[in-house]
């Protein structure tokens, strides 16, 4: 991905969390219970339950909003499994969709619904996947505080593939089995990120016409605004055209 891409995404992201934020708090108040249905209410004991609570926290979700989550994990009945899919937006983007849910056969309706009605296909599990790698992504809001030149040193010695800064925000990206030394090392700085997860990111990224990109953004939210949707990924390029066609869209 070029680094216009990267930054555009996460602008968009952020934008729609603003006017989605209920939405985004669902989805982590989920994680947050089915990490600790899995490994227990020990925060400091459970990774992905605390990979959970810092992701929400990076959303400025409350701590009695975060408790509330970890204490459901002991009256949920639900049993949540992670199912995937994989398919092709208009202008043959790769979509990659990560999904926890309790009905998998409502999860497949609905994100075969997703696709068909904005001009992609369902493919079958494992035909996409050589297009993504699993990646450690960490972003940051540097307020200032943070010498960059002497904390990129520190970041790389701990396994960082890559730093940019942007706006005041720092990316830090990581292969998959470096992504916990990283995140400790952020720990030891004091440093809290607004979000630190596993993305899969692509290969390499395809530009379209505007109309056709602003298609499969559509499909993309489409997708994200299903409860049973946590991660959608994809390798359209956002350009400089796209973005702006976005933000006025």
């Amino acid at each position: 991905m070029s680094g216009h891409s990267k930054w555009s995404t996460i602008k968009h992201k952020k934008g729609a969390a603003d006017a989605k934020r209920s939405k985004i708090f669902s989805k982590l108040s989920k994680e947050i219970t089915v990490a600790a249905k899995l490994g227990g209410a020990d925060v400091e004991a459970n990774s992905r339950l605390r990979l959970a609570v810092q992701n929400a926290k990076g959303q400025n979700m409350s701590k009695d909003v975060i408790d509330r989550a970890i204490n459901k994990a002991d009256k949920d009945a639900s049993d949540f499994e992670e199912v995937t899919f994989e398919g092709y937006g208009p202008g043959g983007i790769a979509i990659f969709v990560e999904c926890l849910t309790d009905n998998n056969n409502r999860t497949v309706a609905s994100v075969r619904s997703a696709f068909s009605k904005h001009g992609g296909n369902l493919g079958t599990n494992g035909s996409l996947g050589f297009l993504f790698d699993r990646k450690g992504v960490f972003v940051i809001n540097n307020t200032g505080a943070i010498d960059l030149e002497e904390f990129e040193l520190e970041i790389i010695d701990a396994g960082a593939e890559e730093l940019e800064e942007n706006n005041n925000l720092i990316m830090i990206t990581t292969a998959l089995e470096d992504f916990g030394s990283v995140s400790k090392k952020l720990e030891d700085l004091g440093i809290e990120s607004e979000s630190q997860e596993l993305q899969r990111i692509p290969n390499n990224t395809t530009a379209l016409e505007v109309g056709d990109a602003l298609k499969v953004m559509r499909l993309v939210e489409k997708l994200e605004d299903d409860d049973d949707v946590q991660n959608v990924y994809h390798n359209l390029e956002i350009t400089p055209e796209l973005e702006e066609a976005m933000s006025s869209d």
